[in-house]
């Protein structure tokens, strides 16, 4: 039985949940504290410090952290875009603004970050992953991975089967438990979600389609601050409660990479994934990018996941 303390923090997590939403889709958008507050339908007095408590970190902070993150993520994957294009997609108010930020965030300019590609995020990513571990006292992978089995269990590695295609995929209605950490741990968010649905009869598989969203760029993102979602698909108009959110996973043009393998390879997967890329044709977008779960690994002969990674694109 949930006592009514952790129904009132979940209902604060799934507020909160709505605005950090918000903020991603309208980033050169409307942004002012009260139009935050009214997503959150906290008041505008309190919604400050309501968001700090539960995000650990301030409204500002988040934004300007999205922000140069959604940055980095466009001058990688769209090479014809111009840099003062990406700063004003990405809501900044001029150039010198977005020249200022994105060095107080990277440690070097939107230039250099955009001619050193994927070394340069590498760079960043190692170096916030030695602040992140110095501040939290954990070690993550930084690569997403949805898995119930604990990261330290030893597993003999095995010949992953990987093959990619283009195709349309249709927008998912899903229902959702929010996980902020390293992606490999968005389990822990599957099992929560799993104890809510399953009493109310949403799990009807294999109609019910199961898979984990992403948020943020792993190459650029501190591990302690990614964001994962723990889906289940569900009929249009399913009510929710606490921090159990409820939204649209676009459909579109997607890149999607047919995996089996094991639960140390998910970061070795996406890898391969983006290795395909740059002679596809095609570019990432800026849609929503998911692992839809395919089987139950504890049927498997091999104990393997089969996972289709979808990655949404656009001719390049």
């Amino acid at each position: 039985m949930i006592d009514q303390e952790e129904l009132r923090r979940r209902e604060y997590v799934g507020r909160i949940n709505r605005v950090m939403d918000y903020v991603r889709a309208n980033l050169a958008g409307d942004l002012r504290l009260e139009t935050l507050a009214r997503v959150a339908s906290f008041s505008p007095f309190h919604f400050h410090r309501v968001f700090r408590s539960v995000v650990g970190e301030t409204l500002n902070d988040f934004i300007r952290r999205v922000r140069a993150a959604a940055a980095a993520s466009r001058l990688l994957n769209n090479p014809k875009a111009s840099i003062s294009e990406i700063a004003v997609q990405c809501g900044y108010s001029s150039s010198s603004a977005f020249a200022r930020e994105f060095r107080n965030a990277f440690g070097m300019s939107a230039t250099e970050f955009r001619r050193g590609g994927r070394d340069a995020a590498r760079r960043i990513r190692q170096v916030k992953s030695k602040e992140g571990q110095a501040e939290s006292k954990i070690q993550e992978d930084p690569s997403p991975a949805a898995s119930y089995t604990p990261a330290t269990t030893p597993l003999r590695r095995s010949v992953m089967k990987f093959s990619v295609e283009v195709k349309n995929l249709p927008e998912w209605n899903v229902v959702y438990i929010r996980h902020v950490g390293a992606y490999n741990k968005v389990g822990e968010a599957f099992e929560r979600l799993f104890q809510w649905a399953g009493p109310r009869g949403l799990i009807r598989f294999p109609e019910t389609k199961s898979l984990a969203v992403y948020h943020d760029s792993p190459e650029v993102t501190d591990p302690s601050k990614l964001r994962s979602d723990a889906c289940l698909t569900v009929p249009p108009g399913t009510k929710v409660n606490g921090d159990v959110g409820a939204m649209r996973v676009p459909g579109g043009l997607f890149a999607v990479a047919h995996v089996e393998m094991d639960v140390t390879q998910f970061g070795e997967a996406w890898d391969k994934l983006m290795e395909w890329m740059p002679t596809s044709g095609y570019q990432p977008d800026d849609r929503m990018c998911y692992e839809m779960y395919l089987n139950d690994p504890d049927t498997h002969p091999e104990k393997k996941w089969i996972v289709d990674i979808c990655e949404p694109i656009r001719p390049l």
